[in-house]
């Protein structure tokens, strides 16, 4: 075995900038993590995105002395491309070639706390902090420089290479400017920005930061990560949540080769080995073992009747002046449900993990490192300021997998030997078995038009367990369950509204009258559930697009007219008429038995992207099988800081909700779950991705950023289904909508 790393080395050879002043810790401490709750603590208000939190241009950028930048963001690429926006922002308004701009994403240590990269916030609150102090940074500069020349500073520009220039050609770099800069000062707010019309990075579509090394074979996920010295471990459990193995024999585990140590705390138990393969072989020894399920037996019965049987805490999220109640009288009505669903990693989770000197440091894919750095230091026993998160890429996220579970399961270990780096793998097993999964769904909506073909009253009554369980303490981990001295579990909550959890998304952005929601909240949950990516919206959406889309042909209305005789907003139009303009939605084929075309709209939360679908497909009846032959989106997001990212993101999320729609569904029986492989939670394949899938993204300059990661998911399942109503007549509500279902509606050919 190789002599082990030290952390002071370990920083060494990975080159890591700390030299850096920052906030507080204590202040840093204070923050919040939960999707929605408590981020955080603002401290300047007046200021835009997550410079309320950490107003000191320190905490954004440094610039040395050869003029170059070194930016920092809390926010973490998890794959959606947040770090080459990011990074295009800052160079924008920094005015300085992308070349000259580093960029240091979500690090415990040296980067602003802005909690959770999710709920598409990156781009309004980091980019929005990033792109602000950027424009301070260089309003400093021009002052620098116009204080040493004598000269107003509005006479001085920058000359997009570093440089600040005068009319009269006198030029000086940034760097030799950075020397007498002091950036330990708050942002000011309203601080002129770059022009759009001449950005020089920003609005352009550039390389991908983090794909040379996805498509060449590098090092880019944490999975790949190896250091001197470091072994393997597998952490041991029963099949699935809720079970545990019985008489396991350790002993017997111990003396199979390579295995270097049997790590046990209560019943928190794992192998580590020399190698990845010994550690397995050792698990594979342990788990012959029986186990039993401790949990309560889980529901045998359909999603919506096991979630309208659980005791509910019932909000109101919309009420104009109707009647209270869950159906109005008369017109349309209709429920729809989709099952639990995995995040579907291709990669399992995994973390790494080097407790030296009294210092923990892990490598992670969560999306919360300020949640693991302080909930970890509680399970292991260690001050938070002793606990260093750094994220690193993972194969696998879009919401709460095992990722945290992981940097829990292995902080554990490393604890137990400090100076030897761990690296832990979940198996493949253990992340169908044991992952939080994304919550099952129910609705139920009702609708009724007036005289005038309007809509006259709407209600929707949605049912759901919590979409964010994410671990803010050791209780929510695993693992801190497990111990000698295990943490209580956490108790689920609501995120409120306008951001939402299962209720995201219920309130329509249509300007209709009389409505009323109302969600069921179902705090208790039968099986293990936290965020998946867009939580409520990709059911509440499918539910409300479905029905304006029932409602419009039962009454001999065009569907986008039927919307846009309900919708004011003129962005939410203007996204409508793009999507639909580009589809040929006059000229569209119309629904003949095989082949139909549907569309749907949402503004994600109402409060992010604009985005609508119009997509065609194409039916085999005699299989059920459904073909999607095109989609266009139509995406207005603000400001597109980086249009290729948000096509990237649009198009992802239109795949993604398809497979989700189409074929994905937890499989279960009452002794835990039973989809533990691709075989038994089948996902769309490269086969069945769209044969053509076009995004375009409405211009906007200078508008603030709108989050885009999380737009399509809802108004892609509800395309999908209106789709499929035009081109059978057969309205499925049910997820998923597979094969099966609509060739047994369909009937005998």
């Amino acid at each position: 075995m190789s002599t082990p790393l030290s952390r002071r080395q370990l920083l060494g050879a990975g080159s890591l900038v700390v030299a850096f002043s920052m906030m507080p810790q204590s202040l840093a401490q204070l923050a919040g993590g939960g999707e929605g709750g408590a981020g955080p603590k603002v401290v300047a208000p007046d200021l835009p995105g997550s410079l309320k939190s950490y107003p000191e241009l320190e905490s954004w950028i440094r610039i040395d002395a050869r003029g170059r930048a070194t930016v920092f963001t809390g926010k973490a690429e998890l794959g959606q491309g947040i770090a080459t926006a990011l990074w295009q922002v800052a160079a924008e308004e920094l005015d300085l070639p992308p070349s000259h701009v580093e960029l240091i994403t979500a690090d415990t240590s040296q980067t602003p706390d802005e909690g959770l990269t999710a709920g598409s916030h990156s781009m309004q609150d980091s980019g929005t902090a990033i792109a602000n102090a950027a424009a301070n940074v260089r309003m400093l500069l021009t002052r620098n420089a116009a204080e040493r020349w004598g000269l107003p500073a509005s006479d001085l520009t920058t000359d997009g290479n570093g440089n600040v220039v005068s009319a009269d050609g006198r030029r000086i770099g940034y760097g030799a400017l950075a020397a007498a800069l002091d950036l330990h000062v708050r942002a000011i707010e309203g601080v002129p920005r770059r022009d759009p019309a001449s950005y020089r990075t920003m609005a352009h579509d550039v390389p991908r930061r983090d794909i040379p090394a996805k498509v060449t074979g590098g090092q880019s996920y944490v999975q790949d990560l190896r250091m001197p010295g470091m072994l393997h471990a597998r952490v041991v459990r029963g099949p699935s949540f809720g079970t545990v193995l019985q008489e396991a024999d350790f002993t017997a585990a111990a003396r199979l080769p390579g295995v270097v140590r049997i790590v046990r705390n209560g019943r928190f138990a794992a192998v580590v080995a020399l190698t990845e393969w010994q550690a397995i072989a050792a698990l594979r020894r342990l788990q012959q073992s029986p186990w039993i399920r401790t949990a309560p037996p889980l529901p045998s019965t359909s999603v919506a009747a096991t979630l309208k049987a659980l005791p509910s805490r019932d909000i109101t999220v919309l009420d104009t002046g109707g009647p209270a109640g869950p159906t109005a009288p008369g017109g349309l009505s209709a429920s729809y449900s989709r099952p639990w669903l995995s995040h579907g990693s291709i990669g399992p989770s995994c973390s790494v993990a080097l407790y030296d000197r009294g210092t923990m440091t892990i490598w992670s894919h969560s999306q919360g490192v300020f949640d693991v750095h302080r909930a970890v230091a509680q399970l292991v026993g260690l001050p938070p300021e002793k606990v260093r998160c750094i994220h690193t890429q993972g194969s696998g996220c879009y919401g709460q997998n095992g990722a945290d579970d992981a940097s829990a399961d292995v902080a554990v270990i490393a604890k137990e030997m400090p100076g030897v780096p761990i690296r832990l793998q979940w198996m493949r097993e253990q992340e169908f078995g044991w992952e939080p999964l994304g919550p099952g769904m129910a609705t139920e909506l009702a609708a009724q038009l007036g005289p005038d073909g309007k809509i006259a009253q709407w209600r929707h009554v949605v049912w759901s367990n919590p979409h964010n369980n994410r671990p803010v303490d050791a209780g929510g981990y695993l693992a801190g369950q497990e111990v000698a001295n295990p943490f209580p579990a956490p108790i689920g909550k609501p995120i409120p509204m306008p951001e939402g959890d299962g209720d995201r998304n219920s309130n329509p952005l249509y300007a209709l009258p009389n409505m009323h929601v109302l969600y069921h909240f179902l705090p208790d949950m039968p099986l293990r559930v936290s965020a998946l990516r867009s939580l409520g919206a990709h059911l509440n959406v499918f539910s409300i697009e479905s029905m304006f889309d029932e409602l419009a042909r039962s009454s001999g209305q065009d569907p986008l007219a039927f919307r846009l005789n309900h919708m004011e907003d003129p962005r939410a139009r203007a996204v409508m008429i793009e999507a639909t303009r580009r589809f040929r939605w006059d000229s569209r084929p119309r629904g003949d038995g095989r082949r139909g075309c549907g569309m749907a709209f949402a503004r994600y939360k109402n409060l992010g992207a604009y985005c609508a679908i119009a997509m065609e497909v194409e039916v085999e009846r005699e299989t059920g099988v459904v073909s999607v032959r095109r989609v266009i989106a139509a995406v207005d997001a603000g400001q597109p800081a980086s249009p290729d990212g948000i096509r990237n993101q649009v198009e992802g999320g239109i795949v993604q909700s398809l497979s989700w729609t189409t074929r994905e569904a937890v499989e279960f029986d009452t002794s835990g779950r039973t989809s533990f492989d691709w075989s038994g939670y089948p996902i769309s394949r490269f086969s069945d991705v769209p044969d053509d899938v076009q995004v375009h993204v409405l211009p906007q300059a200078g508008m603030p950023f709108l989050g885009a990661g999380e737009t399509a998911q809802g108004p892609t399942a509800a395309a999908f289904a209106n789709a499929i109503a035009d081109a059978t007549g057969i309205r499925m509500r049910d997820m998923p909508l597979t094969p099966d279902k609509l060739r047994a509606a369909i009937g005998p050919i």
